[in-house]
């Protein structure tokens, strides 16, 4: 080996013990990582934050929000001191623009009972606020509050028998149907203990859209409305179906998705098949209405009694003597010997 490749190699090898001394002292000279968990100390006042997503029309209860310390230098003036500030003024009060969350709620955002276009503010988009009529028995005793979620029942007397009974049915019109306000209040009654007052009422506003307020309006002229609290379990089963059967289909993105099972989750829906007749609660009682005698039937014959339902009024077993029976197509009429046709 000549000298330039000797002077070469050492020079290489000088080099990298240099350039790897620096780079241990770079690393020695390092501040040390701050360990997982340990606490952030945040010099500032505490702040009233939203503890999760308020979308627009959210009514504020004391799960929504939370005071958190709040860096000095970016307090603004419209936000919520917890020196100051009485949590109770706060609950019952409408989100007017989307907070996400944990970002400090400002008093521009919120809507307080009594002020102009509160009602408005409270209604999602879209939506409609209709109010109905209610007794203790038809809103669960009282314990309906402003936020709950219910199904609406209509029951009804359906006249029209052949014997002039009517049908006795009640049936779901309505399914996850948001309350708005019992009588003029739109936030729970609280003593001096926090816990919740039960008031009896004498109306419930509801928000519906603007056919099921509609089907609202009419169904109060067609029977008695009675209010069923709904689990805050049912949604989240509900949705899962729905989207089990296609009928809902999750968009891609985590945001997106959020939004949309949110939206999906809070929408009133119109019942399909769910009802109960008379029927059903007593043997007593009839499932259906009965048709009105043919007008072509036979006259009743002196001590036989007219059977509704029976083709021809008579029932066989009811007729004393003979009978003919008559066929017209489908119909089949009963009739004693020496009656008319």
């Amino acid at each position: 080996m000549d000298g330039r490749k000797i002077i070469l190699l050492v020079g290489a090898l000088l080099i990298a013990g240099i350039t790897a001394f620096m780079a241990r002292s770079l690393m020695s000279g390092a501040s040390a990582p701050v360990a997982a968990g340990q606490p952030v100390v945040i010099d500032g006042p505490e702040v009233l934050v939203a503890t999760k997503e308020l979308p627009v029309g959210t009514i504020i209860d004391a799960s929504a929000l939370k005071f958190q310390p709040w860096p000095k230098e970016l307090v603004e003036n419209a936000y919520f001191l917890k020196q100051g500030t009485d949590l109770k003024n706060v609950v019952g009060t409408v989100v007017r623009f989307a907070i996400p969350a944990g970002q400090p709620v400002t008093q521009g955002a919120l809507v307080k009972p009594g002020d102009r276009g509160f009602l408005a503010a409270a209604l999602g988009p879209g939506m409609r606020a209709v109010t109905v009529p209610v007794s203790a028995q038809t809103s669960v005793a009282g314990f309906i509050f402003p936020g709950d979620r219910v199904d609406v029942i209509l029951t009804q007397s359906v006249s029209g028998g052949g014997d002039g009974a009517p049908l006795k049915a009640s049936e779901t019109m309505m399914r996850n149907v948001r309350v708005l306000a019992t009588d003029q209040k739109t936030d729970k009654t609280v003593d001096d203990k926090g816990n919740t007052v039960v008031n009896t009422y004498s109306t419930v506003t509801l928000e519906a859209t603007p056919q099921m307020a509609e089907r609202i309006a009419v169904a109060q002229t067609v029977g008695a409305i009675s209010l069923s609290l709904r689990s805050i379990a049912d949604n989240a089963s509900e949705l899962e179906e729905a989207i089990a059967n296609g009928s809902i289909t999750v968009p891609e993105g985590e945001k997106a998705e959020k939004a949309m099972l949110a939206a999906a989750s809070a929408r009133p829906m119109e019942s399909k098949g769910s009802y109960s007749t008379g029927a059903d609660v007593s043997r007593f009682q009839r499932s259906t209405v009965p048709g009105k005698p043919r007008p072509d039937a036979p006259a009743p014959v002196s001590g036989v009694p007219i059977t509704p339902g029976v083709p021809g009024g008579f029932s066989p077993a009811a007729v004393p003597g003979p009978v003919v029976r008559v066929a017209r197509g489908n119909d089949v009429t009963v009739i004693p010997v020496g009656g008319k046709n």
